[in-house]
């Protein structure tokens, strides 16, 4: 019987060990950027829209493809909250020129309801048995997925993988091409740096490493039927990584986002690489053409505006500041000078909080 536990009833002594661990995630993807920026930027990603020598693929006619949102999600106040924004904008977004959103689901992985059932469509999973995860909540997500595509019933020929801390700043097209997904490029997935890692889990037998994508499972648009073949193959080398002590210490906090990658080589799914996919703030400066604004990172400021690169700023917003509960609505917005994916992503988390009934219940 697969065990059940309750994260929203966590005690002091665990929120405060969750705390330092994001934390110390935070720094040392501070650090990483960093180093990143200094070496290209981050807007300047060595890939095209459609991907490194990717086929044009078009469609014919004007038939729409919609595609199946889908996030997975614990039962803890820090996942509460961030959902409700995103179902938020979802449903603002759905219905606009160019979308080919279909429906939404929240995948629960506590193994029992919790109070926002009547609020956002929800299908209640169980958890990874007591202990398997070792504190990394994340490897519940592929194995969220497998039940979930295994016991849904799912209208939609396409699924969108998403997460939480996702809002949709417009209406959001089907990017995938036909038997091609949609993912998005992250700059510290480089499978080419860590081969003899890699090789553990694609023997070269399957091709070269260039052929794993540098993506995670989201944001990814994907055909239901290949996300049915891969589901299982990525749920099962997480696990496995996570038991290799050498990949879980060079793979850290992307362990999950890399065996995703490697799942999809393995069953010969090539990616078409979208640049516009979403911005991550602080490090995406502008909107520009994208789709999704993604809040992973802390932004902290001066009240000159300037970016203070991993201290506490004079001016923050910073998910992990509400691991117990929802921000307050009508947030001070950052001074002037902060760059508009900043702003907009105050204003965008403004406008959802003085919008959704009850917001203030769970503080």
């Amino acid at each position: 019987m697969i065990g059940r536990r309750n994260i929203s009833k966590a005690s002091p002594l665990f929120l405060l060990l969750l705390g330092f661990g994001f934390f110390v995630a935070t720094y040392n993807l501070v650090t990483m950027v960093i180093h990143y920026q200094q070496r290209e930027s981050v807007n300047k990603l060595p890939v095209d829209d459609l991907g490194t020598e990717m086929p044009k693929i078009r469609r014919l006619g004007v038939q729409r493809h919609l595609f199946h949102v889908v996030v997975t999600a614990t039962d803890a106040a820090y996942s509460r909250w961030q959902c409700r924004i995103m179902y938020y904008w979802y449903k603002r977004m759905k219905d606009g020129e160019g979308s080919e959103m279909g429906g939404f689901t929240r995948v629960l992985h506590s193994g029992k309801p919790d109070s926002l059932m009547d609020e956002i469509p929800t299908f209640v999973v169980d958890p990874l048995p007591d202990g398997v995860d070792r504190g990394y909540i994340v490897l519940n997500r592929p194995w969220a997925f497998v039940q979930w595509l295994d016991k849904a019933t799912i209208e939609e020929e396409y699924i969108l993988m998403a997460e939480p801390d996702h809002i949709f700043v417009k209406p959001l097209p089907n990017l995938a091409r036909e038997d091609y997904p949609a993912g998005f490029p992250f700059f510290y997935i480089k499978p080419t740096e860590h081969v003899e890692i890699v090789r553990k889990f694609f023997p070269e037998e399957k091709g070269p490493v260039t052929n794993i994508d540098p993506i995670g499972n989201s944001p990814v648009i994907i055909k239901k039927s290949i996300l049915e073949k891969i589901a299982p193959t990525w749920m099962n080398i997480s696990l496995n990584m996570k038991e290799d002590p050498e990949t879980d210490k060079a793979f850290g906090w992307v362990l999950e986002m890399y065996a995703y990658a490697i799942a999809s080589a393995l069953h010969g799914v090539q990616h078409v690489l979208h640049k516009n996919f979403m911005i991550q703030p602080p490090w995406d400066l502008k909107l520009g053409n994208t789709y999704i604004l993604h809040f992973t990172y802390g932004c902290d400021y001066t009240l000159k505006g300037e970016l203070t690169y991993g201290k506490i700023g004079e001016w923050r917003f910073d998910k992990r500041l509400y691991l117990r509960g929802p921000p307050p609505r009508n947030l001070a917005l950052p001074p002037a000078g902060v760059p508009e994916s900043v702003v907009t992503l105050v204003r965008m988390v403004n406008e959802a909080t003085n919008n959704i009934p009850g917001w203030d219940e769970g503080r």
